[in-house]
């Protein structure tokens, strides 16, 4: 078959018409729940907001495959591809026991039996698709490359080349590189830089170069392990090694005068119960601090217990109990200009730990070893001990060391003498510890291990590593003493920098193993990649394909905390970084939010319109938060003279401790082009044109729904989040395919400062769009009529029940249609809006409450207030009377009523059995009660 070169030019992209974002979606939760399987994971996972792989496979693919007349048949091959098909499943298989049980379930569920397609060998999850790929494409291609090539050349005259702007970690160009893209990346951040070199050139590496790399590694980390073995700082006078050093804040007690050790918790193992007691030393004034092993689990419990308690210190002494703020200990006090300062010294240059007249002072209380007679061998036996005066000599050896080589080790670039500027995420370090350089975050132990590391870290490859090591080696290290599990955490385990009151530190045995990965994952990348470290709006690298994450609404203060790092590298870059700023660049960040931030987004979009041809496509991941983003994203699109064609959402949430109550982690892909022609409407004409752009989208949605269920599918293609989001984007569309509405120049309009919330006519168009998109998802079981007689709180209530019927939970579909329905507190119906197991709240939750509001004054509120009683064996009559009392013109009403309690005996029959039999046992009181 013969590939003609841009036969394709003007054909629309898939992405452009349908994407199965239900199973990318699932997938992409798979990928996340990996953890630190993930591909690129284990490069830097301090790099939060990555997104899944499979998500950035998905728009590239989408982006090259094209749209035809044969929707079921571009679907098929997509799903092919992208190893999500029904067949394809069943290649990913854990056990090939487990075929029978695809049959039976959904495809989250059959997920839990498979590999991710990562994971499986692509000769056999994608040898079999290329005679019906190539067959429905008309293409002569055996691999993704290949693919990828005739593809590009079809639609672009040229291998495709895919550019990323805002590259975070690198998982868009190293996907994009990894199916036969050409790559270009860029970012303003040099950690990012950092982390996208590594994942194109480490985890991309040829197995040579891989061979060399880990060789390299190998000599640096026995390198280290023979110095600090010759300083003769990690190793007993027994021959045992530590592993793993606990350290503590210590303070004086204003109201006794002891200096009291501060930890939150003094449990260091739940595997083997050890904890540290205080044992008071009388003479001293002070606490001895005794490490004790196999004490019982009331021991246990009292240790739980720190003498750090909701923002106090709280120790008992002689049977009573003192406490003490840490905010009165600290001096804290209200500054004219409302911030509060304190009685904290500010460190200095030179300092790398406290004073004698510190308020807080810092102390080893516990040490792990490893014995003399296991080091070395695979399986180490270890115990955890109290400290020692000859442990204390060397703590005071390590601090000579240091003292004496600060200065040389900070001019030569070994040690950070970078200030820490004030920023929402920096400020807590400097206000609650008074650390002011970013040496002040190590203590002598992990400056001497560091320096070490970094004065032999020359390759790009190694410093990379060494990023790893510094996530690993800081005073804001928790210890983790969890059952199976004894350890130190990472500094980024929440994207902020929180100085802790007791930490754990690595020995270099213990930490070797951070820095020398022998298990990175390794996919060779064919095609050609470059990296650029500028900002994106001085981006001059023309691509085909633009797939960009921004900082929209980003809650992660990258500009910020990647000094962390930054101070670390800045004064000795290896030479493929070298003409790179090492800076962070706080000034020229994008952050999302303000005015500043729309007028960026514009410049920033505006430069990749520039530098892409007229059949080029962008696609924008953002988080979808409210309304206003929309708004918001058509002025940027219009600003930067783009039109969207299209929008898709794709659920990424996993459960998390973290994740409570109104995260949101659900991402839009926003699909645009740009906008080719000078065209202009006036808003009746708009208005109209959303209605009828909504209603085809939505109902060629829904027939490919009905179609591909009727080729056996099981599952909807789309569900209504879908549908939803399918509103949003044709309003867009229409939007912004003009330049001038009502005579306004649009371009013009994004450009202008807009006040807070100012209406427009873009709000009040998109508003309507999503009231069109709405009125196609009633209920299956309530009429038209009924739906069209409820309000926002009643059809938010009765779609998630139908969602809830159908084992639903996941929290960004409340956030959706509560939104979608203009639901504004929608929290007071709810249950539990845990991210992966949210619940409405049914008719015993409610109980004789939520009368007010919307939703407190509907009559489906009335209705399940009669459930309850009903429930709670109250008199028929009386339930009846309250009913007619507290439903308005109920006469009028009681048809309505009538739908609901059908539509309630229907829904949780299964969930809430005994709810469902009331609202039988209503619908025949309803029914049945004399009228007149």
């Amino acid at each position: 078959m013969s590939i003609i070169p841009l036969a394709w030019k003007d054909k629309p992209s898939l992405i452009e018409r349908l994407l199965p974002a239900q199973k990318i979606s699932a997938e992409a939760q798979k990928e996340r729940k990996a953890g630190a399987g993930q591909t690129l994971t284990a490069l830097g996972s301090y790099w939060k907001g990555r997104k899944p792989l499979i998500l950035a496979k998905a728009c590239v693919l989408g982006a090259l495959l094209p749209a035809t007349d044969n929707p079921e048949g571009d679907l098929e091959v997509f799903e092919l591809l992208m190893g999500i098909a029904d067949s394809s499943l069943e290649r990913r298989l854990k056990s090939p026991r487990d075929k029978p049980k695809l049959a039976q379930r959904s495809y989250l569920e059959k997920l839990e039996l498979c590999k991710r397609p990562e994971e499986c060998d692509d000769a056999t999850l994608y040898g079999p698709i290329w005679d019906r790929v190539n067959q429905h494409l008309g293409t002569n291609a055996h691999s993704f490359p290949e693919l990828v090539e005739q593809l590009g050349t079809l639609r672009f005259g040229h291998r495709p080349r895919v550019g990323d702007t805002f590259c975070g970690s690198g998982q868009i160009p190293f996907e994009a590189a990894r199916l036969g893209c050409d790559v270009y990346a860029s970012d303003l951040n040099p950690i990012a830089c950092m982390l996208t070199w590594g994942a194109l050139n480490i985890v991309g590496a040829d197995e040579a170069t891989r061979r060399e790399i880990e060789a390299a590694q190998k000599a640096v980390a026995e390198a280290v392990d023979r110095e600090i073995t010759a300083l003769g700082i990690e190793h007993d006078e027994h021959g045992n090694r530590a592993k793993a050093y606990l350290y503590c804040l210590e303070t004086r007690c204003p109201h006794t005068g002891w200096m009291v050790p501060m930890a939150p918790s003094w449990v260091i193992s739940k595997t083997r119960n050890v904890v540290a007691k205080l044992i008071p030393n009388y003479d001293q004034k002070r606490f001895e601090i005794e490490i004790v092993s196999g004490v019982s689990e009331a021991e246990m419990k009292a240790a739980a217990k720190g003498t750090v308690q909701d923002g106090d210190l709280v120790y008992v002494l002689d049977g009573e109990e003192y406490r003490t703020p840490i905010k009165t200990i600290r001096g804290d006090y209200r500054l004219p200009d409302g911030t509060t300062g304190n009685k904290l010294r500010r460190w200095e240059k030179h300092d790398f730990m406290p004073r004698p007249d510190d308020i807080f002072q810092e102390r080893l209380y516990c040490i792990q070893w490893i014995t003399a007679e296991t080091l070395g061998k695979s399986r180490q036996e270890t115990f955890f001990a109290s400290v020692t005066p000859a442990d204390l000599e060397r703590e005071r050896k390590v601090e000579q060391i240091v003292r004496e080589n600060l200065a040389a080790w900070q001019e030569a670039g070994l040690v950070p003498d970078m200030p820490i500027e004030p920023g929402e995420k920096t400020d807590e370090l400097i206000r609650t510890r008074g650390w002011t350089y970013w040496h002040h975050l190590f203590n002598a132990r992990q400056l001497i291990l560091l320096s070490t590391l970094s004065r032999l870290c020359k390759s790009a490859s190694s410093q990379i590593f060494l990023l790893r090591t510094l996530n690993r080696s800081s005073k804001l290290c928790m210890w983790e003493g969890q059952i199976g599990y004894e350890s130190t955490s990472h500094v980024f385990t929440n994207q902020a920098l929180n100085p802790l009151f007791n930490y754990g530190m690595r020995g270099w045995t213990f930490m070797e193993g951070v820095f020398y990965e022998k298990d990175l994952k390794s996919v060779f990348l064919p095609c050609k990649a470059s990296i650029f470290h500028v900002s994106v709006n001085q981006n001059k690298e023309k691509c085909n394909i633009f797939i960009t994450d921004p900082p929209y609404a980003d809650a992660v203060h990258y500009h910020e905390i990647t000094e962390f790092f930054i101070a670390w590298l800045r004064k000795n870059p290896p030479k493929e970084f070298a003409d790179w700023v090492w800076d962070s660049r706080r000034a020229l960040a994008i952050q999302g939010k303000g005015e500043k931030f729309r007028q960026d987004m514009i410049a920033a979009y505006s430069a990749l319109a520039n530098h892409m041809p007229d059949n080029g496509l962008q696609i924008v991941m953002f988080t979808h938060q409210d309304a206003e983003v929309w708004s918001d994203m058509a002025s940027i699109m219009w600003g930067a003279g783009l039109q969207v064609t299209a929008a898709w959402y794709i659920a990424t949430e996993t459960t998390s401790e973290l994740k409570k109550g109104g995260y949101v982690q659900g991402t839009v892909l926003l699909v645009a082009r740009k906008r080719l022609q000078d065209t202009s409407a006036y808003r009746d004409e708009l208005v109209e044109e959303v209605r009828q752009e909504v209603a085809h989208q939505i109902e060629t949605m829904v027939g490919l729904n009905q179609s591909t269920q009727g080729k056996g599918r099981t599952e909807n293609l789309f569900e209504d989040a879908d549908l939803q989001m399918a509103g949003y984007a044709a309003a867009l569309r229409v939007l912004t395919g003009y330049r001038r509405i009502d005579g306004q120049d649009m371009v013009a309009a994004a450009l202008r400062p807009r006040p807070k919330g100012e209406r427009d006519i873009v709000r009040e168009i998109i508003d309507y769009a999503v009231q069109v998109a709405n009125e196609h998802l009633v209920p299956e079981g309530i009429a038209q009529g009924v739906w069209e007689g409820c309000c926002g709180a009643e059809r938010f209530y009765l779609k998630m029940m139908e969602l809830e019927a159908v084992g639903l939970k996941k929290l960004d579909n409340y956030q959706n249609f509560a939104k979608a329905f203009r639901v504004g507190d929608y929290g007071k119906l709810m249950a539990s809006q845990q991210p992966n197991n949210a619940r409405l709240k049914n008719a015993l939750d409610f109980k004789k409450s939520s009368f007010e509001g919307e939703f407190g004054r509907s009559a489906l509120r009335a209705v399940l207030f009669a459930l309850y009683e009903l429930q709670k064996e109250a008199d028929s009559d009386e339930v009846m009377e309250h009913l007619r009392s507290l439903v308005p013109n109920y006469h009028m009403r009681r048809d309505d009523l009538v739908a609901f309690c059908q539509y309630i005996a229907r829904k949780r029959e299964h969930r809430y059995p005994e709810e469902s039999s009331a609202a039988g046992i209503l619908l025949a009181l309803i029914r049945n009660e004399r009228l007149g």
